[in-house]
């Protein structure tokens, strides 16, 4: 009996970087070893992805998780049929482009609530083409959210050891402070610790960022880590995690840096991923341009397993080859981790 669990790959907008990062992690033997990946897109689509990526990968369209083979070589594509190769624009915000990859998104959710497939890993979408397309949502988390019927989850952000989770991540900033509320905070550090676990370390430290500078500075530029997030953090102790905070902002990320935590609360969206998109992101000094080299995202409190990259659909570099697959890799990587366990 095989026992590697079967990934799904939602590859993304058919206009951006998803399908050819796609490719190229699929002709890697290390992710065979660990998993039976099933494209969820179009074949045509995939194998002029493979063309682009330069790597040397068949095709065999499947209409369901138990057609697939599943080995190096051969790319299994749970076949959608809904790119016409004649229309496709790369680098491109389209109705096309939204429509696709939103279709790929709910089959692979659809198949996991349904336990055929073990986990989602999602590849780029661009959000302004998926609204084009009449589907309005924030981004990738927020339709997972809403077809698994989910009201209490979050985001992780993941590059290797540096791990973030956020209270809050698309709303205007001026609507963060009334959402940093002790339930929802103590929510957060609940999944952060499960997560951690599942991911190896028995025993997580856990820091929670504070709001305000200077975590409030006790109450002098702000009063939400006195009446929200401290109460949030001592309850969390009395439920048996270690958890230390609110910490001030501009320090708990370099003291994870140096090994002191193994994740951070963050309170909104940029608080959490302005320094992981440092950490993860590196300049290409031979093409001159900035490209994601690690970084996954990690959709914590749902009902089946759904990671991703971390990084967007770079219209700028579709269709050209050259784009990293390193966070797909990785993402593929946490995902089987997670389905393993």
């Amino acid at each position: 009996m095989d026992k590697r669990p079967v990934i799904a790959i939602t590859v993304g907008d058919p206009g951006g970087i998803g399908p050819e990062i796609t490719a190229k992690a699929l002709a890697l033997p290390e992710i065979y070893e660990i998993c039976r990946p099933l494209v969820i897109g179009d074949s045509g689509l995939m194998c002029e992805a493979a063309r682009i990526a330069g790597v040397d990968l068949g095709v065999r369209a499947v209409a369901h998780p138990a057609e697939g083979t599943y080995h190096l070589g051969v790319m299994d594509v749970l076949d959608m049929q809904n790119v016409d190769l004649a229309q496709l624009q790369y680098g491109k915000v389209t109705k096309l482009g939204g429509a696709a990859c939103f279709q790929y998104i709910t089959k692979g959710i659809a198949l996991a609530l349904q336990s055929e497939v073990d986990a989602v890993c999602t590849g780029p979408i661009h959000k302004e083409a998926v609204n084009l397309a009449g589907h309005h949502y924030a981004g990738h988390t927020e339709i997972f959210a809403d077809y698994t019927k989910t009201r209490d989850y979050c985001m992780m952000l993941i590059d290797r050891n540096f791990r973030v989770s956020h209270v809050t991540t698309h709303v205007a900033l001026s609507q963060v402070p009334e959402l940093v509320k002790k339930e929802r905070v103590l929510r957060v550090i609940e999944l952060t610790h499960q997560a951690v676990q599942k991911l190896g370390v028995a025993n997580p430290r856990i820091a929670v960022a504070g709001l305000n500078p200077h975590a409030g500075d006790g109450g002098l530029f702000g009063r939400e880590e006195i009446e929200e997030i401290i109460p949030a953090v001592e309850e969390a102790r009395n439920r048996n995690m270690v958890v230390d905070g609110p910490i001030p902002p501009d320090t708990v990320f370099v003291k994870m840096s140096g090994g002191q935590y193994d994740a951070v609360v963050a309170m909104y969206h940029d608080q959490g991923h302005i320094p992981v998109k440092m950490v993860g992101f590196k300049y290409d000094d031979v093409t001159c341009t900035w490209g994601a080299m690690a970084g996954i995202n990690v959709t914590l409190g749902l009902p089946i397993i759904r990671t991703s990259v971390d990084h967007g659909v770079a219209f700028g570099k579709a269709g050209k080859g050259t784009a990293n697959p390193e966070s797909m890799i990785d993402a593929l990587k946490v995902a089987a981790q997670l389905a393993g366990r």
